[in-house]
C-alpha cells in the first residue's frame, strides 16, 4: 500500500513498485481503509501523509519515504506513525525495491551472503565455497552457490554437475531488474541439494553488474545461505557482488609469500566487505591473520580424500575432516546469528 497525496512522490513510488512486479493499492488524501491498512504486507507512507496517520492503529511493515533530504522533521514523523525505516529517494531506490519484492514474495528472513576469495591462486577458495553451501544443505537450510569467477572453469565441474540441465551464466548475464527468487531457484541445477549458478565452457561474455545485482538480490530472497565464489581480481560485476556480501572469508596459506600476496586482496576486498575474516590453511592462523589485519575465522589442516570424493560425486566437506568441521561450525554460527537478529548474520 502507498499512502501519499504528493503526486510526484506517488508517481515515483508506483514506478519503483512496478520494478518489483507489484501494483500497489493507493490511499490519497483520506486515511487508508482499516482492513487494507491492517492486511497490506508493506505500507509506504509519504512524508506528506504522516501527520494524518497519527491516530491510525500502529502496525509493523511501515516505511516512511521522502525526497526532501533537508527536511529534519521527517524523523519525527517517522516516530509518529511507527515507521521501521526512513528511506530517502533517490538514494534508497534499491533498498525500497528490495523491500517491496520481499513483501510481494512473502520473504520472512533474507539469506546471509558469504563471499569466499583466495589470497593467492590455487589455494582452494572454490572448494571452500562449495563446502559451505553443502554444509548449509546438511543443516536443512536453502543454499544457493554463485560462481563469480569467469576464469575459474565452472563450479559445476567441481560438483560433478556439468551434465545437469539448468541455467548457467551465459543465459543470465544480461539480466536486469527484478528476478523472481522462486523461479531462479527452480531454473538452476541442484547438485547435492545446492542450487548452483555456474559458468559453462562457452566463450560468452561474463555477466554485467546489473545481472549480478539482480541475481544476488533474488538469491537473498530465498533465505538460508548464499555463497559467492569470488575472483581475486574482479570487474564491475565483482564489485556488485562484494557490495552485497555480509561475511567475507579470505583463504590464505600460512606462508610468508602467500600472506604477502594476500595483502592487496584483503585491502581491496575489505573496502567493500564490512566483515572480512581470514581462514588460514596449513598452519597456525593467528600470525597470518594479524599480519593481514583481519580476525581469524578458523584454520584448515591437511584434507585427505578430496580428489577421491570428487570422483565419487561427493561434495567437498562431505566426510569427517578439518574442512567439514570448519564449514559445519561456521555455517551454524552464521545462520544462528541471522536467526537471532544479529546484524547481517555477523557471528564470530
Amino acid at each position: 500500500m502507498v499512502v501519499t497525496g504528493d503526486q510526484r512522490l506517488l508517481d515515483e513510488l508506483v514506478r519503483l513498485c512496478g520494478t518489483a512486479g507489484v501494483v500497489p493499492e493507493v490511499a490519497f488524501e483520506s486515511p487508508p481503509h482499516p482492513h487494507s491498512w491492517r492486511t497490506a504486507p508493506l505500507v509506504l507512507v509519504g512524508g506528506d501523509a504522516a501527520d494524518r496517520l497519527r491516530r491510525v492503529p500502529r502496525r509493523g511493515g511501515v516505511l516512511l519515504v521522502s525526497t526532501d533530504m533537508d527536511d529534519q522533521r521527517v524523523w519525527n514523523r517517522a516516530g509518529a506513525v511507527g515507521a521501521e525505516q526512513v528511506l530517502m529517494l533517490p538514494d534508497a531506490e534499491e533498498r525500497l525495491v528490495d523491500a517491496v519484492a520481499d513483501a510481494a514474495e512473502g520473504v520472512e528472513r533474507r539469506a546471509t551472503v558469504v563471499g569466499v576469495a583466495g589470497g593467492s591462486g590455487g589455494v582452494g577458495a572454490s572448494t571452500l565455497a562449495c563446502a559451505l553451501a553443502a554444509a548449509a544443505v546438511r543443516a536443512g537450510q536453502p543454499a544457493l552457490l554463485i560462481d563469480a569467477d569467469p576464469l575459474g572453469g565452472g563450479l559445476d565441474l567441481l560438483l560433478g554437475a556439468e551434465h545437469l540441465p539448468g541455467l548457467r551464466w551465459p543465459r543470465l548475464g544480461v539480466a536486469r531488474g527484478r528476478i523472481d527468487a522462486g523461479a531462479l531457484g527452480r531454473a538452476l541445477p541442484g547438485p547435492h541439494g545446492i542450487r548452483l549458478l555456474s559458468f559453462d565452457r562457452s566463450a560468452a561474455a561474463p555477466p554485467g553488474p546489473a545481472a549480478m545485482a539482480a541475481v544476488v538480490a533474488a538469491a537473498r530472497r530465498r533465505g538460508g545461505l548464499v555463497v559467492i565464489d569470488l575472483p581475486r581480481r574482479g570487474d564491475a560485476a565483482t564489485l556488485e557482488a562484494l557490495a552485497r556480501v555480509d561475511v567475507g572469508l579470505l583463504l590464505v596459506r600460512a606462508r610468508p609469500r602467500a600472506v604477502a600476496a594476500a595483502r592487496p586482496v584483503a585491502s581491496s576486498t575489505g573496502m567493500l566487505v564490512r566483515d572480512l575474516r581470514a581462514v588460514v590453511l596449513g598452519g597456525p592462523g593467528a600470525a597470518p591473520a594479524r599480519s593481514l589485519g583481519l580476525p581469524l575465522a578458523g584454520e584448515l589442516g591437511p584434507e585427505r580424500g578430496l580428489t577421491e570424493g570428487r570422483g565419487r560425486g561427493e561434495p567437498p566437506g562431505g566426510r569427517p575432516g578439518p574442512l567439514a568441521a570448519f564449514v559445519d561450525g561456521f555455517v551454524a554460527r552464521v545462520l544462528g546469528a541471522a536467526a537471532d537478529g544479529a546484524p547481517d548474520g555477523a557471528a564470530r
